[in-house]
This record gives structure tokens, C-alpha cells and sequence, in this order.
């Protein structure tokens, strides 16, 4: 069945699924998010930043995965764990520098787009939820599916991922997760996404209407091959 035919079934769900990082803003989020956090909740950490270094290193060798990077990244940066409630401010603060300043002119059109023609509003990102949300709001998302952090006693976040980091093909698993817990049926659904990254072939690939978006150079060569939309929300 293809997008048209979708279009005519009764009960069609119409997705809008967006990336977040370099697609909608400009700047990737995950490590400006820390750094705004460290700064606000325990300066004195700065101290420990060259101590991360070996830890690139171990991680452009590929002895350890982007997920166990987040993670120590974090643990460095935050501490083992910290409090929802000290988060809930700095997240706020965070989103609010985020839409003032990193968001792509584009991104904004687009997504008011797609609310008016009634596309559900999903952003699917590898970054944290624990802070996304709080942009994904603002920009008057729907739903999110992001990296979860695994949470301890006394409602505090843990420097872990609960479950899978939200990238490449664990990406795609994630969205199909989230659509069968809300009885969305992929053959009834009609699903455009949008994404500047190549690690996202999995998702463009399987959506009905694939944008290449800001696209870096791999990911617009590889548009270019598979008929996908290229678009730039940079202007």
C-alpha cells in the first residue's frame, strides 16, 4: 500500500516525526545541556572535564558505544545521580535559551505545517528526555521518544540509560515500540520524517515520506540515490 492509498482507509494516522539535533536546531544539545546544568547545580565540576578526554579517545577507538559515552559523560559532568526537582528548573531555563537561540527559522514553519494540515507531532531524538521534553513542548510536539534515564530512589536521575540509546537502528525500534503502545498500525499510517543524519537511513528508509534536512554530506549523497526530499530550514 502506498502514501495515496493510506490516504483513503478509514482511520489513516498522519505522523510527523522529526529528529531534533541539526535538524530543528542548529547546534547539537546533548553536551551545551550539561555544561548549562554543571554550571547551575555544581561549577566546581569544570574541574573534572580533562579527565573525559581518554574517554573520546575510548570512544573514536570504539571500545565504547555512544550509550556508555552518555553515561560517563554525565556521571563527570552531573554526578552519579541528581534530584527531578533541582532538574525541573534547569531544564526550563534550558529550553527557553534553546528556542531563543538554537532553533533553525525552518524548523518552525515546518512544524506549524504540519500541525495545521493535522499530522500528529512526534520528536524521536537520541537525546536525553529528561531535558527534551521540555523543548518538545514548546515547540508543540505531540509526543517524544527519546534516550531515558534510568531513575533511583527518592525520584532521583541516574547517570544511566534506561534501555536503548534513541539512534541509528535502535531508533527505528523505539518508534515502532511507541507505535504499538498506542495502537498505531503501520499500514494505516502515513509517516513523513525528517532528519539531517545519515545514522537515520533506518527510519527514512521505512517512512512514507522521507525529508533529508540540513543534510551533511553523506546524508544529501545518499538523498540524492534514494529520490529523498532535500530541504534546508537554515536561512
Amino acid at each position: 500500500m502506498n502514501p495515496t492509498d493510506r490516504l483513503t482507509t478509514p482511520m489513516t494516522h498522519q505522523l510527523a516525526i522529526y529528529d531534533m539535533d541539526r535538524t530543528i536546531t542548529r547546534l547539537p544539545t546533548y553536551t551545551p545541556f550539561l555544561w548549562h546544568a554543571m554550571l547551575r547545580l555544581s561549577p566546581w565540576r569544570i574541574v573534572l572535564i580533562p579527565f573525559l578526554l581518554p574517554v573520546f579517545i575510548a570512544y573514536g577507538a570504539k571500545w565504547i558505544d555512544r550509550k556508555r559515552l552518555k553515561e560517563i559523560m554525565q556521571s563527570t559532568v552531573l554526578g552519579a545521580h541528581v534530584s527531578r526537582a533541582k532538574l525541573a528548573r534547569i531544564t526550563t531555563s534550558f529550553a527557553e535559551k534553546t528556542m531563543a537561540r538554537n532553533i533553525h527559522p525552518g524548523a518552525f514553519d515546518a512544524i506549524a505545517e504540519d500541525r495545521a494540515a493535522g499530522r500528529r507531532l512526534v520528536l524521536a531524538t537520541a537525546s536525553y528526555r529528561l531535558y527534551v521534553e521540555a523543548i518538545a513542548q514548546r515547540l508543540g510536539f505531540d509526543d517524544v521518544i527519546a534516550t531515558n534515564s534510568l531513575t533511583g530512589l527518592d525520584d532521583r536521575i541516574m547517570a544511566r540509560v534506561d534501555g536503548e540509546n534513541c539512534y541509528g537502528p535502535a531508533k527505528l525500534r523505539m518508534i515502532v515500540a511507541w507505535m504499538a503502545a498506542n495502537d498505531i498500525d503501520r499500514k494505516q499510517a502515513v509517516i513523513r520524517f525528517y532528519s539531517d543524519h545519515a545514522s537515520d537511513e533506518p527510519v527514512l528508509e521505512w517512512s512514507d515520506e522521507p525529508f533529508a534536512v540540513n543534510a551533511h554530506d553523506k546524508l544529501r549523497r545518499l538523498a540524492k540515490v534514494r529520490g529523498w526530499t532535500i530541504l534546508d530550514w537554515g536561512f
